[in-house]
């Protein structure tokens, strides 16, 4: 039950925007650094943002050498690039808006780790830098393969390693705070714990029904922006978006570890870092797709044993480690790459930023910006 002050100060907007994500963050800073006198909402409904925000690995990447050749295998090379394109821009209007110190960023370059199997790729090497060449006119993928033996990986299981010059980490806990304050700062009213359940027009405006601990509370607003990825199907089902579940555990820290950076391998599907002397470790999940794609924020037995192993095997041979912490993030997938940024076809005046594909770090900045700019139109 709202009284009548609460009515007529808490409930009524020019925008809102569900799901206070990366994406949802940027699209609500997009709206105010556009219209710094509307009235902008964000709905979130968790403690803290629920998804993969807070809960990635904190790369700030745009793909491993295996991933792309992946890519062009189903999208043509201009498709492939505008993908790039789109995650570089992302990283770079991230690091501008907040600041390098803010998000903890780190230009430490990245690394993969290439077996047996994909040895072949070396070969296409050459070419993919002549197609990154074209939006960054510098050799992209280099051979660091001396760094092996110096990294301490194990020589069975890496046969060589790609060094990409402009990749970087950051601090994903920093990011997502630093970028709730700027929107915080910039006038957007921020409310978590607080799940919307409908959305449906009333007299012209979109009515944003949600409901907290307490009581059931009805927010409209003029244009609503849904940004809650791979939660959108439990809002509007009608969506083709898929989750897929990224479980992620971390080490306590380990004296003098060897390696400093971001790594991937196997395509994208493992990812590891240093966290000071902690190695943060992820992935797995095309080990079991069926089993990934869910809604869940579980660790199974599966994932972890198939991570210490490699941990053991391959990026840590010989080192002893013990596991501080594990956890999972929810990501969101579709038929292709592509994210659904789109009016919903149904509700005109609602806009859809979904389905970010495991990319939601590189190209979350970009996608609000994109949806302020229809919301705006």
């Amino acid at each position: 039950m709202l009284s009548f002050w609460e009515k007529s100060s808490f409930t009524d907007y020019d925008y809102a925007v569900v799901g206070g994500g990366i994406v949802g963050l940027s699209t609500a800073a997009a709206l105010a650094e556009s219209q710094p006198y509307k009235r902008i909402l964000l709905i979130e409904r968790g403690a803290l943002p629920t998804g993969a925000s807070t809960k990635n690995a904190g790369f700030a990447c745009f793909g491993s050498l295996t991933e792309l050749l992946a890519d062009l295998q189903t999208m043509s090379e201009e498709e492939m690039l505008a993908l790039v394109e789109l995650r570089w821009k992302g990283l770079l209007r991230l690091r501008q808006r907040l600041g390098d110190e803010r998000i903890g960023y780190e230009p430490v370059g990245g690394y993969e780790l290439i077996g047996e199997q994909e040895l072949n790729s070396l070969q296409h090497l050459e070419a993919v830098n002549f197609m990154l060449f074209k939006l960054f006119k510098q050799e992209i993928f280099t051979l660091h393969n001396d760094k092996i033996r110096e990294f301490g990986f194990c020589r069975q299981h890496s046969k060589a390693l790609v060094f990409n010059c402009l990749e970087g980490m950051l601090h994903t806990g920093q990011m997502v705070k630093s970028l709730w304050q700027y929107a915080a700062e910039r006038g957007v009213h921020i409310v978590t714990g607080c799940e919307v359940h409908e959305l449906h027009e009333q007299r012209g405006k979109i009515v944003i029904s949600c409901q907290t601990i307490s009581q059931n509370i009805d927010f409209q607003a003029e244009k609503v922006a849904v940004c809650t990825n791979a939660f959108a199907c439990e809002l509007l089902a009608e969506l083709d978006v898929r989750p897929g579940r990224g479980q992620v555990l971390i080490t306590d820290p380990i004296p003098n570890l060897p390696f400093r950076g971001a790594f991937h391998m196997d395509e994208g599907y493992y990812y590891f870092r240093n966290v000071g002397n902690r190695v943060l470790f992820g992935g797995g999940r095309n080990t079991d797709f069926a089993g990934e794609t869910t809604t869940k924020f579980e660790v199974t037995p599966l994932i972890m044993n198939l991570l210490e192993e490699k941990l053991r095997r391959v990026i840590l041979p010989g080192t002893d480690f013990r596991i501080a912490m594990r956890w999972a993030g929810i990501m969101a997938f579709g038929p292709n790459k592509q994210p659904i940024v789109q009016p919903h076809p149904a509700l005109p005046q609602v806009f859809l930023g979904v389905r970010m594909g495991g990319m939601g770090v590189a190209i979350g900045s970009m996608i609000g910006s994109s949806l302020a700019e229809q919301m705006l139109t």
